[in-house]
């Protein structure tokens, strides 16, 4: 029933299989992908037709992971897969970059990708399996398409580089690269680095790139089987007539726009050309002058790809090296925790940073489980910052992806959570733009985490690189502008310390970049990134000593395991009487590491001291300060050390007879006791007497030994016992020689309370005690 055709290969110790023609067969192309047991299914559709208009090539890329992939249920109210999560849309854009480059010119079809993860080992990441059988499916579909492309996930650890590692592996080592390209030349990467230097980046390049001509050999056999008949594409026009005309009419006119560096005097001579162009083909029908506005930008492209590759002229003045001036301030906000203004030429950003407690980290529920981030930076992009009207509400795609790279610029740099306990949000607003927002994001993140007081290891810059490339000539340029990063062939970005790179994305807009290229690329951007790390340190070169005085402190202290469920009580009962009592904010985690977090350090303090009461035991012979919390007939209940309670007897409140413990002592009253003893289950007996009830200094015990206290008079008890009959007690009768068997030593017996003679127990017993919960 099915015609299936199938492709194995060993790859990094694991099988990985392609397989099409069972699974979504009416698709212009379908692979279910597997590697381990991680399974992806790809399906390919394309238009058949063209909208009437269209002038852009409209590709969508969607990446969805099914819960039930890893045998869960989604969380929270909602028992479906709704809204594309941050993971699903990075992995979309991943898919998307090194794809689009691969269909040719003139190609407007709308093309739709959909990779679904249906199965999840916890062991091989499903990314990358979704950009192998996109590229598959792509290329068995017959639609045009330059590729197959291939994907790998680089790992580097104790010098060596790991294929495809695990998230252990990539946790313990000191790099995440994710490169995608074709058998000849790398498209994109992506990554994530602990301070690495350039060359260790590009030999993990070059090591993907190696590794996935095997997948790309894969693929190529599997089409081999079952690809389908290719797409005749339409020959496009001659429209060299078209294109000197136009060269005429406003070549000069675009060159001298390009030749003003300001940016907005620029945008109005660029549309006053591209105006003058659409003028001269009013007439013409609307196909032709979709074809002349194409043309226009063209031309346009290809004046400032001259200059700069024959010329050395940039658009700005600057030659292919320079990085545009920088102004940088920090505690640009009055209220924030930390903020930065950065200013890098004609693109600008407002940073700030705000610290919190645990319960502020964000949750995220994915394939892996509910896992929790500490360390948040989001990026907006207001269409003001581009002297744009547009939509302006929830972030895009690019908002969140420039978000996202940011992220791991910095991520590396970061304290752990036990040197500083703190949950950190980083807010970039971008409020102008000509150019790498998204580096800007970084130096001015950098700014605000250090003005914030959190301990960076080192200050962070970023720097965004450009290429043109003809035939075998091309120029890496620094610092790119918007124009040219539209106009050019690679949007380059690196960011790091003075010790190494933290990150890198490149996105190629052609076939690729040879390795030449990359090494250019890479160690002008170290250049670059140590200039603007020296402009940065002119505003602030090392992080505050102390926190806003609008940041909450935090303090953590480690108690053992087994006493947690004593601070948090019965139903959290202790806990919550903790944070009403002291005001302070305390969290308990699995280990037994508290954080206590308030904006008042008294009320931290106070919370501490409590907690400390709870996990210590009382020490004999200490004087502790505590609260009375229950009155007795014999003595009264003192609450002391923030969870002990003990009993002050009622000989043992003053050195004078207490007649009535009311009315020495109430509930609620603070007074210092000493510990006396602490018997083997834990029952604690008190003493105020021997303590100076207003300095808590211990006093001297004038009181004699027990058995030098005086007896109080008792009276006439009547005759004694003779042995020939009971002395008469007062009841009338004699028992006379009644045999009663052999006489009880006194104490012999202890189930039968002595006659109350006015005297109280010196110690009351076990069952008596207030039992705390």
């Amino acid at each position: 029933m099915f015609n299936m055709k199938k492709v194995e290969i060993e790859w990094g110790g694991k099988t990985l299989i392609l397989e099409t023609g069972r699974v979504a067969r009416q698709a212009d192309g379908a692979v279910l992908a597997t590697l381990g047991e991680t399974v992806v299914l790809c399906a390919v559709t394309a238009a058949k037709n063209v909208k009437p208009g269209q002038d852009f090539f409209p590709l969508t890329v969607h990446y969805q992971e099914k819960f039930s992939a890893a045998g869960r249920i989604p969380g929270g109210f909602f028992k479906r897969e709704r809204g594309a999560t941050e993971k699903e849309t990075l992995t979309s854009r991943l898919i998307d970059r090194p794809i689009r480059p691969l269909f040719p010119e003139g190609f407007y079809n709308e093309v739709l990708v959909i990779a679904q993860v249906l199965s999840y080992d916890g062991e091989n990441e499903p990314d990358i399996v979704a950009m192998i059988a996109a590229s598959a499916a792509l290329t068995l579909s017959g639609i045009p398409f330059m590729g197959p492309i291939s994907a790998a996930r680089v790992g580097y650890k104790d010098g060596g580089y790991i294929l495809n590692p695990t998230q252990e592996q990539v946790k313990d080592g000191e790099l995440d690269l994710v490169a995608a390209g074709t058998y000849d030349a790398v498209l994109m990467v992506e990554s994530e680095a602990k301070e690495l230097s350039e060359d260790v980046m590009l030999g993990a390049v070059m090591f993907a790139h190696k590794e996935g001509q095997k997948v790309i050999e894969a693929i190529i056999k599997l089409a081999e089987q079952a690809a389908k008949e290719p797409w005749e594409l339409a020959q496009a026009d001659n429209m060299a007539d078209v294109r000197q005309k136009l060269t005429d009419l406003v070549g000069n006119d675009i060159a001298e726009a390009y030749r003003t560096t300001s940016k907005s005097e620029r945008s109005a001579l660029l549309n006053a050309a591209r105006d003058k162009a659409k003028e001269a083909f009013a007439e013409a029908d609307p196909q032709a002058q979709l074809a002349a506005a194409k043309l226009v930008k063209k031309l346009e492209a290809e004046i400032v790809r001259t200059a700069i590759l024959k010329e050395g002229r940039r658009i700005d003045g600057r030659d292919t090296k320079t990085v545009r001036p920088i102004e940088a301030m920090v505690g640009f906000l009055p209220r924030t925790h930390g903020s930065a203004l950065f200013t890098r030429g004609e693109t600008q950003a407002i940073c700030t940073t705000t610290l919190g407690t645990k319960d502020s980290e964000q949750m995220i529920d994915g394939l892996e489980g509910l896992s929790y981030q500490r360390f948040m930076l989001h990026y907006n992009f207001p269409p003001y910052s581009v002297g744009e009207v547009g939509r302006f509400g929830a972030p895009g795609r690019r908002e969140v992806g420039h978000g996202k790279l940011a992220w791991r610029a910095l991520h590396p740099v970061l304290p752990t959570a036990e040197e500083f306990p703190y949950t950190i949000r980083v807010l970039s607003d971008i409020t102008e733009s000509n150019g790498s927002s998204s580096m800007a994001t970084v130096c001015g993140g950098s700014l605000a985490m250090m003005d914030a007081g959190v301990p960076l290891k080192r200050p962070v810059s970023g720097i965004a690189m450009g290429l043109i490339l003809e035939g075998d000539d091309y120029a890496v340029i620094s610092d790119i502008l918007g124009d040219e990063d539209h106009l050019g062939d690679m949007d380059f970005k690196v960011a790091g310390t003075s010790e190494g790179i933290t990150s890198l994305q490149m996105d190629i807009k052609i076939a690729g970049i040879t390795e030449e290229i990359m090494k250019t690329a890479l160690h002008q951007a170290n250049e670059g990134r140590a200039h603007i790390l020296g402009e940065m340190a002119k505003a602030l070169d090392h992080t505050r000593g102390e926190l806003s005085a609008h940041a909450p402190r935090i303090e953590t202290m480690q108690i053992d395991k087994s006493k947690i469920r004593d601070v948090i009580g019965t139903g959290g009962k202790v806990i919550r009487e903790i944070v009403a009592e002291t005001g302070a904010k305390v969290d308990i985690d699995d280990d037994g590491v508290i954080k206590i977090s308030s904006s008042d350090l008294s009320q931290i303090e106070a919370a501490k001291k409590w907690i400390q009461g709870i996990v210590e035991e009382p020490e004999v012979g200490k004087i502790y300060t505590g609260k009375v919390v229950n009155l007795v007939d014999f003595g009264a209940f003192v609450n002391f050390m923030g969870g002990k309670d003990g009993l002050v007897h009622v000989s043992e409140i003053k050195n004078e007879r207490v007649e009535k413990v009311g009315d020495v002592l109430s509930e609620g009253q603070e007074v210092k006791v000493k510990v006396l003893e602490v018997d083997q289950r834990g029952k604690v007996r008190l003493s105020m007497r021997v303590v100076d009830q207003e300095t808590g200094e211990e006093l001297e015990d004038t009181r004699p030994p027990r058995e030098e206290r005086p007896r109080g008079e008792r009276g006439d008890r009547g005759p004694r016992r003779d042995g020939e009959g009971r002395r008469d007690r007062g009841r009338g009768r004699d028992r006379g020689d009644r045999d009663r068997g052999p006489r009880r030593e006194r104490g012999e017996r202890s189930d039968r309370p002595e006659k109350d003679d006015g005297s109280e127990p010196e110690f009351a017993p076990a069952f008596l005690t207030r039992d705390d919960d």
